[in-house]
């Protein structure tokens, strides 16, 4: 006579019952924790280099000002006259009164037509400014 042993039936399959709930979580939290750029740059530029650079913590405060080689004004994501800066900005400044505006001016640009536009955002009011530069190596 032999004898057999009875094992237990085990299950051996992994649960996927809240499978649907994590993913949900991790959607939402990559949907929450993702910047997407938010400006298409339109002009042609080459940063200037610096020996001592400081970075700008909270990047939703900034507004960015690009002056290209051709001496073109791109403001968000579209193409500036040097009269529309002042509404544009004072703009800017209605909705986020401690914006800073940060230039990213080509190198090789006419620094008389950086000055204008200075000039412009003193008339609309903004004066913290920030100039775009890459670190010196």
């Amino acid at each position: 006579m032999k004898f057999k042993k009875k094992r237990a039936a085990v299950k051996q399959d992994i649960p996927t019952a809240s499978l649907p709930d994590i993913v949900f979580m991790l959607l939402l939290f990559f949907m929450v924790a993702t910047q997407l750029r938010e400006v298409d740059v339109l002009v042609q530029f080459s940063l200037p280099e610096a020996e001592f650079i400081e970075k700008i913590e909270n990047k939703r405060l900034v507004s960015y000002v690009w002056v290209g080689r051709d001496e073109r004004i791109q403001i968000n994501d579209s193409i500036v006259r040097q009269e529309d800066i002042r509404d544009i900005m004072y703009r800017k400044r209605v909705e986020l009164p401690n914006v800073i505006v940060s230039f990213r001016v080509d190198k090789n640009a006419n620094m008389g037509v950086v000055t204008d536009i200075q000039q412009e955002l003193r008339k609309a009011d903004a004066r913290r400014i920030n100039y775009s530069s890459l670190l010196k190596r």
